[in-house]
């Protein structure tokens, strides 16, 4: 059904009064976590497909999916919560880990078959982005008795303590939280806009990715680490909270290559976006490259349920009962909004390839029209906007991004930040092409308004 809305209405400048009620208790009674209340003061009540609407009735065209969470829209896709309210009357917990249940059976059976690769595949569940990220580390300890693993800088892989050893995005997410899990040797990522060698990477691709596989070579290798004691190389095909950052194509196919050689197995985080958020199901699929570990959440629970998942080759599997476990995964209620997602954004995908080339032309010409975007890049409905202080010296503009990001709240445009001077935009899946340019006109007159 239709919201009917066909543009933003914006009533009372964010935030009215009721918004900047619930702030002021937030503050109060809940804990410090990321927001940012001077750039991003909304308070959601109720969503409509591609709409927010906050406590003071204004209404919002999203460009956030919650984090890439929501991508089938709001409130609840009605083919997911049909399947939910259907499976309350059976049963939501049964003890997944402890018992068994035919739905995380055939959840498992539908991500084992999706993921790429040729090799059997099973399947851990939990809760969240970081528990699947822990499950893959404790996974690859055991089967491999190998404890050195390599990250990239720039990624982020969640906030537990295994997790953040291999989170590299900004140091306030490590602060304070010294020793962490030892063994994690960080080395760059072929970001092509800006890297420690200078190389411009849209240029010259292959000098780039060359110089990152002989770091890893020549640096780690030779000099820190016997690759033999490497358990694995973990990433994110595009980098999320580091900005967003898309490696050269060969890139991937060149780390692979390596790990082989070494007997070192592939980590693809595919936690922000997988499940269609690129135009594939898996973003690692632009790279025709085959992770011999996938982690995934948000989108998986169709913005209903909270679930992660740790898709593996099956030879890796735990040899011993109770070696990983946990309380909820397998959640039969989790399991049933999960399939009933794929099932929807397997549909979506042909929409989300055709939406990509409007976002890539708008977005483009916006950088041909302020200096200060730096670069503009993206895959799908994953992109990004870069603002620079200087476009020769890259400088980053964290201040006019913010700026940027509250303007566009002003005139009914949801977007959030990552990097440290970029705006990325993730509306959900199923947003028509109309809404998109009506965003997209939004976000380019905010950039105006606030041009330095």
């Amino acid at each position: 059904m239709s919201s009917g809305y066909t543009k933003p209405i914006i009533k009372v400048e964010p935030p009215g009064p009721k918004a900047k009620s619930v702030i002021e208790k937030h503050k109060k009674f809940v804990a410090t976590t990321t927001h940012d209340p001077q750039h991003i003061p909304l308070v959601i009540e109720r969503g409509e497909e591609v709409w927010l609407v906050d406590v003071d009735g204004n209404v919002y065209l999203d460009f956030s999916s919650g984090i890439s969470v929501t991508n089938l829209g709001y409130p609840t896709h009605p083919e997911v919560k049909n399947a939910v309210l259907e499976q309350l009357d059976k049963i939501a917990h049964a003890a997944g880990t402890d018992f068994y249940n035919p739905y995380q059976v055939e959840l498992a059976e539908k991500l084992a078959s999706i993921a790429p690769g040729n090799l059997p595949k099973k399947v851990f569940f939990s809760n969240s982005g970081t528990e699947s990220v822990e499950a893959a580390i404790k996974l690859l300890k055991f089967a491999k008795n190998r404890h050195y693993f390599i990250s990239f800088i720039g990624a982020f892989h969640g906030r537990t303590m295994g997790s953040l050893s291999f989170t590299a995005s900004k140091p306030v997410h490590r602060k304070k939280y010294f020793p962490m899990m030892p063994g994690v040797i960080h080395v760059p990522y072929p970001n092509p806009y800006r890297n420690p060698w200078h190389v411009d990477g849209y240029e010259n691709p292959g000098e780039l990715v060359d110089r990152v596989i002989e770091y890893i070579e020549y640096w780690v290798f030779e000099h820190y680490v016997d690759p033999g004691e490497v358990a694995a190389i973990v990433f994110e095909p595009v980098q999320g909270e580091g900005g967003y950052v898309i490696p050269p194509s060969n890139f991937f196919p060149e780390l692979e290559k390596l790990a082989r050689k070494h007997g070192i197995a592939l980590v693809d985080d595919e936690v922000q976006m997988g499940l269609g958020r690129t135009g594939k199901m898996f973003a690692i699929e632009h790279f025709n490259v085959k992770p011999q570990v996938i982690t995934l959440a948000k989108s998986l629970g169709g913005g209903v349920m909270p679930i992660g998942a740790t898709i593996f080759d099956a030879e890796l599997d735990f040899s011993e009962a109770g070696a990983h476990s946990n309380t909820f995964g397998g959640h039969a209620l989790a399991s049933v909004a999960a399939l009933k997602t794929i099932e929807l954004i397997e549909k979506l995908l042909p929409r989300v390839l055709s939406l990509e080339k409007i976002l890539r032309e708008e977005l483009e010409e916006l950088r041909d029209k302020h200096s200060f975007i730096g670069d503009v890049r993206g895959l799908g409905l994953a992109w990004a906007i870069e603002f620079v202080k200087d476009r020769e010296a890259k400088t980053p503009d964290p201040a006019t991004r913010n700026k940027v990001l509250k303007e566009a709240l002003k005139r009914g445009l949801v977007t959030l930040g990552c990097g440290k001077s970029t705006i990325r935009i993730i509306p959900p899946l199923i947003i028509t092409e109309e809404q998109l340019k009506t965003g997209l006109e939004i976000l380019s007159n905010a950039i105006k308004a606030v041009a330095p």
